[in-house]
């Protein structure tokens, strides 16, 4: 009789998704990759039996055009940073303002809170866009704002209200006991707040924020309807170009897909591993 290796040889029946999770994640993430890149290349080859003319296939028009639409994509990943970064230091601020012991601050913290969080983003990216001058004098100088600034703007401010929750979330799951013993200690509660709550959020914070980066990147194209040139913008532009060929338009959309797939899932995954890693009690 052989003599087990391994604590999972051990309890297959036991505990068979706890001890096998993390493979099954990489066996799907392999597996949906997989499946994406077939799906593309099937397209590929659909629109190119599709065409009876003599033009260039499908394939061929994607690497031609892959540099101007991957500029575009690059676009869309600097947007949703930018909206990321103004998103986390307002979130942060309206966070805390959530928790305040002052009653006004408290309730207009939580009133933009809820006004940012429930609204559509692509209401938002259009308040943003017609209510925000195209520039702005300050003693005879001028501060332009492009589209893409107000763009970044815009989801900024979905960003600010869903972060605000986070941090409420994070800072509430903290024992009362560190505050106890802050204050038995001579911390004021400034000083408790940033020196003492805040650095154990972080890991508590972490896994949700990067799940609301990923829906940044992924709602970036809705400034397409704006009249940013990212990528989706490019890519309808290369489709006219190419002369609107209807066999183009999958393998194009299917090209922008294929990038988002590509740059949001390894995120997905990183944001589970440090879910397992940071478990809390």
């Amino acid at each position: 009789m052989t003599t087990p290796s391994s604590p999972q040889d051990c309890l297959p029946v036991l505990l068979p998704f706890r001890l096998c999770r993390r493979e099954t994640h990489r066996r799907l993430g392999a597996g949906f990759g997989a499946l994406l890149c077939v799906s593309l290349i099937l397209l590929v080859s659909a629109a190119s039996a599709q065409s009876g003319r003599v033009v260039a296939p499908p394939l061929q028009v994607i690497v031609k055009w892959a540099p101007l639409l991957l500029t575009g994509f690059a676009f869309n990943i600097l947007i949703s940073a930018l909206a990321m970064l103004l998103g986390t230091i307002a979130g942060l601020a309206l966070g805390i303002g959530l928790l305040s012991d002052l009653l006004p601050i408290r309730q207009i913290s939580r009133a933009l809170t809820q006004i940012f969080r429930n609204a559509p983003w692509l209401v938002l990216l259009f308040f943003v866009m017609f209510l925000v001058p195209f520039q702005v004098t300050i003693f005879n100088v001028h501060i332009p704002f492009p589209d893409w600034v107000k763009a970044t703007v815009g989801f900024a401010l979905p960003v600010m209200a869903n972060f605000a929750e986070v941090v409420r979330g994070a800072v509430k799951s903290v024992p009362s006991t560190q505050w106890e013993a802050a204050e038995a200690l001579a911390f004021t509660p400034r000083q408790t707040m940033w020196r003492i709550i805040l650095p154990q959020c972080i890991k508590r914070m972490l896994p949700p924020w990067m799940n609301i980066y990923s829906l940044v990147a992924m709602s970036t194209v809705l400034a397409s309807i704006v009249g940013v040139s990212e990528m989706l913008t490019l890519t309808a532009q290369v489709h006219a170009a190419e002369g609107g060929r209807p066999e183009l338009f999958a393998p194009l959309y299917g090209f922008a897909l294929l990038c988002f797939f590509l740059y949001c899932y390894p995120i997905n995954l990183w944001t589970a591993h440090l879910e397992r890693r940071f478990q809390t009690r």
